[in-house]
């Protein structure tokens, strides 16, 4: 990921000037509730150390035990399609690899973890402090069940 300049709400790179912010939301399968204790803390940390390998800057990363948000920009050569693609693969795997045979083993008998769909939008300047602290809020009583309108 490129820097923003001191003052500026902007990348920038040699031929262009972007802002580009997406709100993500994986679904476990079936909607298990199997995100939470040491496979929420191992599943955050994958998803962040492919954010970061890609270069690409997590805002907010939470959720509940059967989903995820994650608030993230990225640049004007990241596919959103392939970037969840890539994050759905390596996180399963990860995951089953490491609680499959203990954690998982009630919910996901055959090579499952995330559902097959998932939802993503753009985030605009006026929007993205509410989607935040909708992230930050989920799993908590002051969850509510959508984003307040800009």
């Amino acid at each position: 990921m490129y820097e923003k300049k001191q003052g500026q709400p902007y990348y920038t790179n040699r031929h262009s000037c972007y802002l580009l912010q997406y709100h993500l939301v994986l679904v476990t399968k079936y909607r298990h509730p199997v995100i939470d204790g040491v496979v929420k803390t191992c599943l955050y940390s994958k998803i962040r150390g492919i954010f970061n390998k890609r270069g690409l800057n997590i805002l907010e990363l939470n959720g509940e035990p059967d989903h995820v948000h994650i608030l993230f920009e990225a640049d004007p050569f990241t596919c959103p399609g392939e970037l969840v693609n890539v994050l759905k693969t390596q996180t399963s795997k990860f995951v089953r690899q490491a609680y499959g045979d203990t954690l998982l083993k009630k919910w996901y008998w055959k090579p499952y973890f995330w559902s097959e769909s998932y939802f993503i939008t753009t985030v605009s300047e006026n929007s993205l402090a509410n989607v935040q602290e909708y992230i930050k809020n989920q799993g908590t009583k002051e969850h509510s069940p959508t984003p307040k309108q800009a």
